[in-house]
């Protein structure tokens, strides 16, 4: 789907279902050698991309870890928090990281991770520094309107439905420019946005204005935008929430909402904003914690269930990127199963990053003591792990985490000219 080279060769060595293992060209010389000439390396064996040479340094351990995406608590990777000690059993974010080894963090007002501009920039510089093998992925809910979980250090873009109304895919786009080039500027660099649910009913307790409209087409026209205006900014983009959520009267937050589309409807309703999104090349795609019978009957929501994940996004609509769970801690996806389980499950249904665990040690040992006994296969491993690292090269996180800067970052944060930008799509 890329165009560089790395991406090229990766697709070829590690594509949906493949052992992750690059098969080597052979390779004929016109050149008779010595008898007693040692052969030449680079003859034989194919010289390892930047993604396979970070999976080969990788313990199965650290493999495991890269699959995970905690919640961690504190102002700076150093804070002590009792809140961290209770739920990793250690005390501080950078201990936390230490000892497991994940793909990423998220960051959250709740959790005492955005207090200030100066305070943001140190947090995620000290992360990255408590990750100096393999760089991490800081991410956030920053979709604006009222999911914008780094106010009001940011400036105060209107919601994606106001974009929406406006029919205008330029300002979807450049408001996804915009928002990326704040986040980078504080060391964010993933946004689980743009929110690609079709809003079709009224009464969704959960979507609502966040979703870019009522209309399919129309949604994914400015899907698309959005996904090349954060690339655009340099950070990495997260369509959601797959198979779509736009149809529901119950929030999976607290409940498990059940939409029964027909395949056909699903076609019609929900699937063209994703299509769009992986036209436009999106990083990654976000699970739903929803139940949709026609598509699987199993009663497992969308996180858990293989016909979805690896059926229709993986192999009908041929994305290959990163599929991130949404937060494994709400209520949608925890009806069935324990949180080791739940885990394991998601991984097998065709998920590479988990979430938001409520219970990281549960978590990790259930995926680690699933692959240890073949239940989750090395190779199904390498290709997850392989998946995270290859968004990390492509977004330029992999040889070396950028480091934010404090002074530059006042200048970019709720500059005059996204302020403009606000006004611009909000006026009449």
């Amino acid at each position: 789907m890329r165009a560089s080279g790395l991406v090229v060769v990766m697709a070829v060595a590690t594509g949906c279902g493949g052992s992750g293992t690059p098969v080597p060209t052979e390779v004929v010389s016109t050149r008779a050698a010595a008898p007693s000439a040692a052969p030449t390396p680079s003859a034989s064996t194919p010289a390892r991309t930047p993604v396979e040479a970070a999976l080969a340094r990788l313990t199965v351990q650290e493999k495991v870890g890269q699959l995970f995406m905690p919640v961690l608590y504190g102002p700076s990777a150093d804070t002590v928090s009792a809140e961290n000690q209770a739920r990793f059993g250690a005390a501080t974010p950078a201990k936390v990281v230490a000892k497991y080894r994940p793909g990423g963090v998220i960051i959250f007002p709740w959790s005492g991770n955005v207090k200030s501009v100066a305070q943001v920039v140190g947090l995620t510089n000290g992360l990255q520094d408590a990750s100096p093998k393999i760089p991490l992925l800081i991410a956030a809910d920053q979709e604006n309107g009222r999911v914008s979980r780094l106010a009001p250090l940011v400036t105060d873009l209107p919601s994606a439905k106001r974009i929406g109304d406006t029919g205008d895919t330029s300002l979807a786009r450049a408001a996804a420019k915009a928002t990326g080039t704040e986040m980078r500027a504080l060391g964010v660099n993933l946004d689980f946005a743009p929110v690609a649910d079709v809003n079709i009913n009224p009464k969704n307790p959960v979507i609502g204005d966040r979703a870019y409209g009522s209309n399919p087409r129309r949604v994914a026209t400015m899907v698309g935008a959005a996904v090349k205006g954060f690339h655009d900014a340099g950070i990495a983009s997260t369509a959601k929430h797959f198979p779509g959520h736009g149809d529901t009267s119950v929030d999976s937050h607290t409940g498990l909402p059940v939409i029964n589309h027909s395949r056909s409807q699903w076609d019609r309703l929900d699937a063209p904003p994703f299509k769009a999104a992986i036209r436009a090349d999106v990083d990654a795609v976000m699970s739903a914690h929803v139940v949709m019978p026609k598509l699987d009957p199993s009663g497992d929501p969308a996180t858990l269930s293989k016909p979805i994940l690896t059926g229709l996004l993986r192999e009908r609509l041929g994305f290959d990127g990163v599929v991130s769970t949404d937060a494994l801690d709400m209520a949608g996806v925890r009806k069935k199963y324990n949180d080791g389980e739940v885990a394991v499950r998601a991984i097998l249904a065709g998920a590479d990053l988990l979430l938001m665990p409520p219970n990281m040690e549960k978590a990790y040992k259930g995926v680690l003591t699933a692959v240890k006994s073949g239940r989750i296969s090395k190779a199904r491993l390498d290709q997850s792990v392989t998946r995270l690292l290859r968004l990390k090269a492509n977004r330029g996180l992999l040889a070396k985490a950028p480091r934010a800067d404090v002074a530059k970052a006042r200048k970019v944060l709720n500059s005059a000219a996204h302020r403009a930008l606000a006004r611009r799509i909000v006026a009449p």
